[in-house]
């Protein structure tokens, strides 16, 4: 069951309709349920049914209906309110009046409906956009914000998302801070774009929280909120301002520890999350995401350990602008891999390289690697047709999923001739390749065509940007018709299904941190 934070409003129902009626009319759109509707039309009225069968009833409803109904009576508020109803909350908070949730005036409101909920949630996964709908674009850029220097009005908007960010953060762990039953805890801060442009480094961060009081709050609060949990079994915190230290894990409940199969941290900012030390407390952990320079030896080492269950899934996410402080030096090696592969023979990786140089992918792509998805997103180096060649030959048995994005002005052409391109030959050695995204480097439209062909009805995604086609010159001497209308249908063709091409870059050219962290949740889930 699914929350969906940005709730329109709506008037209350006058106490004078029948409540019959509105039953029926609130579970008209069930179609499974209409039978039930109208027998409870038929028959005794609803204010006569026992709680427990409003509560079952209920239970079909979205959680916007549920809201919705609440507004109607006393008795359908306290049904509405059974913690049955809401162990699952999945809440997109921040980002101002413009943002895909709340702002600073609906602040009150999270507070009510965590008050409500909180103590009782058993699965709550929460993405904060402070950023969203208060910072512009940069020069019509997605996900890159204007620099302090080109807009007058940027120390108040940031200050106030900030701010908001900060009290809606204290809100929604002082609510869960006594949750025992909490079984699951995810966040998501999409605080990255302030912190490539170093908003938020001290000097700023002073401005709106003097001494860092809230943030110091903020981090006692998820330690209480681990300290008190008995049965969590997955935790993940990425990209989230002031909220978890390297201290953290260290507060996490001996029960939570035993119980704990999913864990994620991850932040670009700061040193290790999460220690050797504190992951040999958690023996059944089946799947682990974190920065790529801090799956040392060590780390690895420990996890293929016999002593503990074999790990599944794996998230490696790795920032080039970061390898200056963290560097690749102390990351597994060659016989590390091949030791954790020995005792975890069903792991898969993901991996997301951003702006990391081909010099250094070569270090990171170790060929005992198990890599099934990778992600290589750029702003301003570029991926070389070397990189695709090993890529698709040391990986050519597990990797299932090739995003390849570029957000800069012009498209590289990857292959050395037109006919030997490796993105052709990529899907031709990976046998088991479903999804395929590429956007900010040339595809030329015949080797579409054989991609297509190559892996069929198979390649379950292949999203290519319309500005990332080209046509050769010499293609329309031997072709009749509009060349766009000929690649779409051969393309079609080939997958046996409908294809076009991406028009808007936006459905495949999304803010990284905030794609790895999706993907993330999806491919751990998968175990």
């Amino acid at each position: 069951m699914l929350f969906v934070f940005h709730i329109e409003s709506s008037g209350t129902v006058p106490l004078s309709h029948n409540l019959t009626t509105v039953i029926f009319t609130l579970l008209f759109a069930n179609n499974s349920l209409v039978a039930c509707a109208m027998a409870l039309c038929g028959g005794v009225g609803a204010m006569a049914l026992p709680s427990e069968l409003i509560v079952h009833i209920f239970s079909f409803l979205s959680d916007r209906d549920k809201l919705r109904a609440s507004s109607v009576c006393s008795r359908w508020r306290e049904c509405l309110f059974y913690p049955s109803l809401w162990t699952e909350l999945k809440l997109r908070v921040g980002g101002g009046s413009n943002g895909g949730g709340y702002g600073s005036e609906q602040t009150p409101r999270l507070d009510f409906l965590m008050r409500k909920f909180g103590s009782f949630v058993h699965e709550l996964q929460l993405e904060f956009a402070p950023v969203e709908g208060y910072l512009r674009p940069l020069n019509g850029v997605e996900g890159r914000m204007e620099s302090v220097e080109s807009d007058p009005q940027f120390p108040d908007r940031w200050k106030d998302a900030i701010i908001t960010y900060l009290d809606q953060v204290l809100c929604v762990l002082g609510c869960i801070r006594n949750n025992r039953n909490l079984q699951k805890l995810s966040l998501y801060g999409d605080t990255s774009v302030l912190q490539d442009e170093g908003i938020l480094d001290s000097t700023y961060l002073n401005q709106v929280d003097q001494g860092g009081v809230k943030i110091k709050e903020i981090q006692q609060l998820l330690v209480e909120v681990l300290s008190n949990s008995r049965q969590m079994k997955w935790l993940s915190s990425a990209f989230m301002l002031g909220v978890v230290t390297p201290c953290s894990l260290a507060s996490l409940s001996n029960p939570s520890a035993a119980s704990l199969e999913h864990l994620s941290l991850l932040d670009n900012q700061l040193p290790c999350l999460s220690s050797p030390v504190e992951l040999e407390r958690l023996v059944h952990l089946r799947s682990l995401a974190l920065d790529f320079c801090d799956f040392t030896s060590e780390m690895c080492r420990l996890l293929a350990g016999g002593h503990r269950a074999p790990l599944h899934r794996l998230s490696l996410m790795v920032n080039g602008a970061a390898l200056e402080a963290k560097p690749l030096d102390c990351t597994a090696s060659e016989d590390d891999w091949k030791a954790l592969v020995r005792r975890c023979a069903n792991l898969r990786v993901y991996m997301m390289a951003l702006d990391v140089s081909s010099q250094d992918l070569l270090r990171v792509l170790k060929p005992s690697l198990p890599l099934e998805r990778i992600h290589l997103d750029s702003y301003s180096t570029l991926v070389t047709d070397g990189t695709l060649e090993l890529i698709s030959q040391q990986y050519n048995k597990t990797l299932s999923h090739f995003v390849l994005m570029r957000d800069d002005t012009g498209f590289p052409d990857l292959s050395v001739n037109r006919n030997e391109d490796p993105l052709v030959l990529l899907t031709w050695r990976c046998v088991h390749l479903s999804v395929l995204v590429i956007h900010g480097y040339t595809v030329w439209s015949h080797n579409l065509v054989a991609i297509s062909r190559l892996r069929g009805s198979s390649l379950k995604v292949l999203a290519v940007s319309e500005e990332s086609i080209d046509f050769d010159p010499d293609q329309g001497v031997f072709m009749e018709g509009d060349p766009v209308h000929n690649l779409v249908k051969e393309v079609s063709q080939g997958l046996g299904r409908i294809w076009h091409p991406s028009m808007d870059s936006n459905l495949v050219l999304s803010e990284p941190t905030q794609h790895f962290h999706r993907e993330m949740q999806s491919f751990s889930l998968g175990m």
